[in-house]
C-alpha cells in the first residue's frame, strides 16, 4: 500500500485537473470568510487553505493539512453570504472533527486521489472529508460524520453571528438539485449528482438535522448578522454559469472523439497512438514503461460490474469500486496475473474500468511493462480514467459561457417567461426554481431579487 497524500501533494494534483477560478475579489471573499470560520474553530491559529476552483460542479471538499476547497458552480446555487458560510463552515469541520485524517491515515494513495478526482466532477459517490460514500469501508461513518460537520459547522455560524437556518436553506436547495439530476438521470444510465448527499427526506424535514442545527443557536453571538445577500450578489453577479470555456485550452495529452462525443486526458507528457479496432487510442508514457487503452463496445442491461465479470471473463477484481466520473456509472479494480520470468514466478497487475455512456461500455486498460512499476504507475491509471467524460454541445459548438444576473421581480415575472426571453431549455425552468429556493413549482414575489443566467 502507499502512504495517504499530503495536502499539498492533493493540492497540487488538483490543480493539474482543474485550475483556481480567476476572480481575485471573489477568492478573497471565500478566504476571509474562512478566517472567520477558523477564528471561532476549535483550530483558532492554526493555517487552513482556501481555495475557489474552475469547476462548474456543484461541490465542496476538505483533505489533509487544513485545505478547503470550493467548486465555482456551488456558488451558482448559494443565495447569501450565510449560506456561503454554511458551506464553509462544515467544511472547516470536517477538518476540527478529525475527520479528514481519520479517513486519510489508513487510506492509499490510490483510492484517495480517485476520491478528489470525484469531487471534482461533482460525483453522488464522493465523501466530502476525502473519501467515498460509495465505498462500504466509510458508507457507515458518512452519516455521522456529516452531522458532525453540521452541528460543528452550525455552532461556528453562530459564533460570528449567522443564522444558523440558513444552513437548512442551503442543505435544501441541494437536496432541490439532486432530486432534478436524480429524476433526469434514470433514462440516461447516469448518476445525479449532489454535494451533501445523505439526506432520504428533505433537509426541512429531517429531524436529526433540525436537531443539530437547533441546539446551536444558544451559542449566537449578540451581533447577528444579516444574511449578507447584497454582497454576495455584488461579487457573483456575472459569475460563469456552467463550463467555463473561455478558460479551456486542450492539453496535448487530450482525446477527443468527435463523433462519439468523448474525451479523455491522458497523463502528463504521455502521447497517444490510434489503436486497431475495437481499440480506438492507446496512450503511452513517455519512457514506454506503461500504456492505458480506451475500447468501445456495446453495453448491456447489466451494472458496470457484472459486465466486467460477464462481458469481458474477468474472474477476479481487487480493490474493486463503482466509479462515477463526469456522473457516469462505471466500475474500476486491478486485475492479477501471474506470470514467469527466467524461471521465475510473479504477479503481474493490470488497471481495468468499465464505463457505460449511452449505448456504450468504455472499457479502459491500463498496463505497464515492468511489474515492478505498477504501483507507482496505477495512480496515473486511475486519475486519467476519472477525466473520461461526454463532449458537451457547447463545447462543440465553442459557445461562449452563459453567466449569472440578477433581477428583480414585477408581479408578471414568470420562470417560464423568462426561460423564453433568455432562450433556455424547458429542464432550465426547473433549475430557475432550485437556485431561486422555489422549487417544485414556486413563482417568484413582486419585488423579489431572482437569479437567472444567460448568455
Amino acid at each position: 500500500s502507499f502512504a495517504a497524500p499530503s495536502g499539498q501533494q492533493i493540492y497540487e494534483e488538483t490543480l493539474k485537473r482543474t485550475p483556481l477560478f480567476n476572480d481575485p475579489k471573489l477568492t478573497q471573499y471565500i478566504e476571509d470568510l474562512g478566517r472567520k470560520v477558523v477564528s471561532v474553530s476549535e483550530m483558532a491559529g492554526q493555517p487552513f487553505t482556501f481555495s475557489l476552483l474552475d469547476s462548474p460542479d456543484l461541490n465542496a471538499f476538505a483533505t489533509a493539512d487544513n485545505f478547503v476547497y470550493i467548486n465555482r458552480g456551488l456558488l451558482n446555487y448559494v443565495s447569501n453570504e450565510a449560506q456561503l458560510v454554511a458551506v464553509i463552515a462544515h467544511e472547516v469541520a470536517h477538518v476540527t472533527r478529525d475527520h479528514v485524517r481519520r479517513q486519510t491515515s489508513g487510506g492509499v494513495a490510490t483510492q484517495i486521489l480517485s476520491t478528489v478526482a470525484g469531487a471534482l466532477a461533482g460525483s453522488d459517490d464522493v465523501y466530502q472529508a476525502g473519501m467515498a460514500y460509495g465505498n462500504s469501508k466509510v458508507r457507515s461513518a458518512g452519516r455521522n460524520h456529516e452531522l458532525e460537520a453540521d452541528l460543528s459547522g452550525a455552532q461556528y455560524m453562530a459564533a460570528i453571528g449567522y443564522d444558523v437556518d440558513q444552513m437548512i436553506a442551503m442543505l435544501s436547495i441541494m437536496k432541490d438539485k439532486e432530486t432534478v439530476q436524480k429524476n433526469r438521470a434514470k433514462s440516461k444510465g447516469a448518476i445525479g449528482s449532489t454535494y451533501h448527499g445523505i439526506f432520504s427526506s428533505h433537509p426541512r424535514n429531517d429531524a436529526r438535522l433540525r436537531a443539530v442545527v437547533n441546539s446551536a443557536k444558544s451559542l449566537a453571538d449578540s451581533t447577528h448578522k444579516d444574511h449578507g445577500a447584497p454582497t454576495f450578489r455584488r461579487l457573483t453577479d456575472g459569475l460563469i454559469w456552467g463550463e467555463n470555456f473561455l478558460a479551456k485550452e486542450n492539453p496535448p495529452e487530450r482525446y477527443s472523439n468527435m463523433t462519439w462525443r468523448v474525451r479523455i486526458d491522458f497523463p502528463k507528457d504521455w502521447t497517444q497512438t490510434s489503436g486497431t479496432a475495437p481499440v480506438a487510442v492507446i496512450g503511452q508514457h513517455a519512457e514506454e514503461l506503461a500504456t492505458l487503452s480506451m475500447t468501445r463496445l456495446a453495453r448491456t442491461t447489466q451494472s458496470p460490474e457484472e459486465y466486467l465479470y460477464n462481458q469481458l471473463n474477468v474472474s477476479e477484481v481487487f480493490q474493486g469500486e463503482a466509479i462515477a466520473t463526469a456522473g457516469l456509472k462505471g466500475f474500476s479494480g486491478i486485475l492479477k496475473k501471474t506470470a514467469q520470468t527466467d524461471g521465475q514466478r510473479h504477479d503481474t497487475f493490470l488497471r481495468v474500468a468499465v464505463i457505460y455512456y449511452k449505448l456504450h461500455a468504455y472499457v479502459f486498460y491500463g498496463n505497464v511493462m515492468n511489474h515492478d512499476d505498477f504501483a507507482t504507475v496505477d495512480p496515473l491509471f486511475v486519475e486519467a480514467i476519472s477525466t473520461f467524460r461526454p463532449i458537451s454541445r457547447s463545447e462543440i459548438m465553442g459557445q461562449k459561457p452563459q453567466r449569472v444576473h440578477y433581477i428583480k421581480a414585477t408581479a408578471n415575472t414568470r420562470f417560464a417567461d423568462l426561460a423564453k426571453i433568455f432562450n433556455l431549455s424547458k429542464n432550465d425552468v426547473e433549475i430557475l426554481r432550485v437556485i431561486n429556493a422555489l422549487y417544485p413549482s414556486g413563482e417568484p414575489s413582486e419585488g423579489d431579487i431572482i437569479k437567472v443566467f444567460k448568455q
